[in-house]
């Protein structure tokens, strides 16, 4: 594994500081071929206007998930996604993007799905590296064909949740990182996005709101561990034994808070529930809350 980032100060508080890394970090390493620079954003057009030099492109919604099911590609799939983006199984993975990396958090929880040895995030994503006036390239890049990433097949055993897990779920951790209208069950979908077909608005029974913001700084960045701690074990009350599951709309927003609460904070037994609430609300006999509930400050 490439040397963790020993350029942030922050980062060595963290539980698993190797898979966060600084834009200084990456800005020195962007010429080194064992690094591969991956772009994963919201916005999809957004790689095309301009991105970090040498970056590549994953789109969350045409690479990662198959098209005539609701689930991921499989480990066949997944090799040939790196083998067309040149990556090894060796490589150093970056990934960053837009909106405080929601996606690139997404991208980087189904690289760990394949257990792809060494995946990081860059802090603060996309919008601080611009906000540093840091290079951005807009030429069009000629893929970069490797071969022989090995088919790993998928293992979704211990940081992924279905329906069924949520269901038998009762009185164990379920943090809803959703806006607190989701939550209430006033919208079905988040501010400013359209209506997604949702059926019912509301919250899992028992669910706590932690909004996935409240991880993160103005500026996109992490909070520094002791902040972290403030909100996640002081204020909900997680505990390092507690069998936790984060969900969102669709696994996005839910990915960030994994990302925190497992590398950050270090707890060992957390699931992102992918399905969330566009499974939830419009599944059969389930049930749904609504109002305020456990919804945080």
């Amino acid at each position: 594994m490439y040397p963790r980032d020993e350029t942030h100060a922050k980062f060595a508080a963290y539980a698993h500081p190797e898979r966060l890394v600084s834009t200084s970090w990456l800005a020195d390493r962007l010429d080194d071929p064992q690094v591969v620079v991956v772009e994963s954003d919201e916005d999809v057009l957004l790689y095309e206007v301009a991105h970090i030099p040498g970056a590549v492109k994953v789109d969350w919604h045409l690479d990662l998930n198959q098209q005539d099911v609701r689930d991921y590609v499989d480990g066949a799939g997944f090799a040939q996604l790196m083998d067309a983006r040149g990556i090894h199984r060796t490589s150093t993975v970056v990934i960053y993007g837009d909106r405080s990396n929601w996606w690139a958090a997404y991208a980087f929880w189904v690289f760990n799905l394949f257990g792809h040895p060494d995946v990081r995030l860059l802090d603060g994503g996309r919008d601080k590296w611009i906000a540093e006036a840091r290079p951005m390239d807009s030429d069009k890049l000629e893929p970069t064909i490797s071969a022989g990433y090995p088919i790993v097949e998928r293992d979704d055993r211990a940081t992924r949740a279905f329906l069924a897990d949520v269901r038998e779920h009762d009185g164990r951790p379920l943090i809803d990182i959703r806006s607190p209208a989701e939550y209430r069950g006033e919208v079905t979908s988040a501010p400013g996005y359209p209506d997604e077909g949702v059926l019912r608005g509301g919250h899992i029974p028992g669910a706590r709101n932690v909004p996935w913001a409240r991880a993160v700084d103005d500026d996109g960045t992490f909070k520094p561990i002791d902040r972290l701690r403030d909100v996640y074990l002081g204020e909900v009350g997680l505990r390092s034994d507690d069998d936790i599951i984060t969900y969102c709309r669709i696994g996005e927003r839910s990915s960030h808070t994994w990302f925190a609460l497992t590398y950050l904070l270090g707890l060992p037994q957390v699931r992102n529930y992918d399905g969330s609430w566009t499974e939830w609300g419009n599944a059969v006999r389930v049930p749904i809350e609504k109002g305020d509930g456990a919804l945080a400050a």
